[in-house]
């Protein structure tokens, strides 16, 4: 197929020695990840049989993403990046050892799954603000809606590669399998890492980490064209997250491959939106695609829940992961566009919250409602609600939805000031 027609520039990845590497090393531990991602809820299944434990997981990561998530945020303008990206990513592994450590006892001690999630979940928090800064400078501006294109490619594989092995290989022969390949799968990411330059902090004045984090908070205000970006991923997760369900939706078809394809559904449908999605070069009120890909993916999610056919039900998943896929391309390129690099890491910051708080809150509302009810209105209801906010939120938000890159000033002042780097 023709690079047009595949929608594929991978200029970023040519010309970039330090992204290229930064890229493969997100990918390998995605892979490590995702697996792990998908296992864990799995062990915790068949030691509790509780949607609500299971469900519980979500609280565990909730209050360490708020916190870290924004000092990490603040971190990644004021030190070095790369030094903080690889202590975070040594903590992670360790933190996937004693998953495996303990996935080997008689009798697997079910505080430590939740342990671990509290862990992991603050160390990510730390990491992710400076991943995601580190980015936005290692891609010329004009190339930064490739650089999200490519960011959906190589998150979508490690999602439908890692949960499609991890699920299966937990289900056939057992959770410390899965761990000990995260193991290995952390030591050739440290490798990669280990090999990137050291970069300068964006912000080294000498004012404390609160004046910085206030200072952060601030411009996000100022701007209520990304406030709304922040707010609809928020809403969109917190009622339709279908995640840490799909162990007990699986259960429903009593075949060993049901978890495995359905964890596949989102990531399957992510990648096949992205490579056919040369149509969104043609759009430039992100705004406006964020919005309805958020709609659609609630959409998507109440099919999910609501079917009892098996396709359908993957169907569903693969819609609501399309449409996350256009989201997740809207969203990065604006931000990445219109964010002045000195303040990129705060509001990297605040963005992790945006996406990684709503699926954790979205986790135990599926698991508490499923519940209190059945799984099947949990998850229908959850998409239906999706929608219905996420039209709300931009009604309220009328920047958001008249955001232009072709006239916004923001994106003309980030490429201004980015317009004498050397590539």
């Amino acid at each position: 197929m023709s690079q047009n027609r595949m929608s594929i520039d991978l200029t970023p990845l040519r010309i970039s020695k330090q992204y290229r590497r930064l890229y493969f090393a997100g990918f390998i531990t995605a892979l490590g990840s995702q697996a792990t991602y998908v296992t864990v809820p799995y062990q915790l299944k068949n030691l509790t049989h509780s949607p609500l434990d299971v469900g519980a997981l979500g609280l565990f990561e909730l209050v360490p993403l708020v916190v870290f998530g924004l000092y990490g945020g603040v971190l990644a303008d004021r030190l070095n990046r790369r030094r903080l990206i690889l202590s975070m990513e040594q903590v992670l592994m360790l933190m996937a050892g004693l998953l495996f450590v303990n996935a080997l006892l008689e009798k697997p001690q079910v505080w430590v799954l939740y342990a671990v999630a509290f862990l992991a979940a603050a160390a990510s928090s730390v990491q992710q603000p400076s991943l995601s800064a580190l980015n936005q400078t290692l891609v010329p501006h004009n190339l930064q809606g490739a650089a999200a294109k490519l960011s959906n490619i190589q998150g979508t594989s490690a999602m439908i590669i890692g949960p499609a092995l991890g699920g299966l290989v937990a289900v056939a022969i057992g959770p410390s399998f899965v761990y000990a390949a995260n193991l290995v799968t952390f030591t050739f990411s440290l490798a990669l890492l280990f090999s990137l330059k050291t970069t300068a902090p964006m912000d080294p004045r000498e004012v404390g980490d609160l004046h910085a984090l206030t200072a952060g908070i601030r411009y996000a205000y100022s701007r209520p064209d990304l406030l709304g970006t922040y707010i609809v991923d928020l809403v969109a997760m917190i009622f339709a997250y279908p995640v840490v369900m799909l162990p007990f939706v699986a259960a429903h078809f009593h075949t060993v491959y049901a978890l495995s394809i359905l964890y596949c559904g989102l990531p399957a449908g992510a990648l096949v939106a992205t490579l056919t999605s040369s149509w969104t070069r043609r759009v430039y009120h992100y705004g406006r695609g964020l919005v309805a890909a958020a709609a659609v993916w609630g959409l998507g999610i109440a099919l999910f829940g609501f079917s009892r056919s098996f396709w359908v039900v993957f169907a569903g998943l693969a819609i609501g992961g399309g449409a996350d896929a256009m989201s997740g391309v809207f969203r990065n390129t604006m931000w990445n566009e219109s964010i002045p690099p000195e303040v990129r890491g705060r509001m990297a910051g605040i963005e992790m919250i945006s996406y990684s708080v709503g699926p954790t809150a979205g986790q135990f509302r599926a698991g508490l409602m499923a519940a209190w009810t059945t799984l099947r209105f949990s998850l229908t209801f959850g998409g239906l609600a999706c929608t219905g906010s996420v039209v709300a939120v931009a009604a309220a938000l009328p920047k958001l939805w008249a955001f232009d890159a072709r006239s916004d000033p923001n994106v003309a002042h980030v490429r201004e000031l980015r317009s004498n780097e050397e590539w």
